[in-house]
């Protein structure tokens, strides 16, 4: 158990020396991940499975997934990047996707949040109050 709590936090300083203005740098991920291979201190391993972990969770945290009930234009989805790079303080990757089940509004998925504010779901909450 120790070993384990040492490989995060050795990870997670790892990560966050990896970073510039608080934005991930792929370079240096690889730099630290072959020197981290090239050097093999004890309980490298544990270490090399949390700094993946923790990339994986900042990447899902700057893809973003935007379900609407119809296809949005242009503007609409220029409006929707901007508020999401507000929202994420920084660049995010947004993939758009129509749903016609959610009858209305759009549902918005960046990493593990979910903001939805699609008429589908306002109805079944509204179902549920009665």
């Amino acid at each position: 158990m120790k070993g384990t709590k040492q490989s995060r936090r050795l990870a997670k300083q790892l990560f966050k020396s990896c970073q510039i203005d608080d934005q991930l740098n792929a370079d240096r991920v690889r730099k630290a991940v072959s020197l981290l291979i090239e050097q093999k201190p004890r309980g490298y391993f544990g270490i090399l499975q949390n700094l993946q972990r923790l990339v994986k969770l900042d990447e899902a945290s700057r893809s973003a997934r935007v379900e609407s009930a119809v296809a949005l234009g242009q503007a609409q989805q220029q409006d929707v990047r901007n508020s999401l790079k507000r929202l994420k303080g920084g660049d995010v990757t947004v993939a758009f996707a129509t749903n016609p089940g959610l009858i209305g509004g759009m549902r918005v998925k960046i990493g593990d949040d979910v903001y939805d504010g699609s008429v589908k779901t306002r109805l079944a909450s509204l179902s549920e109050s009665f």
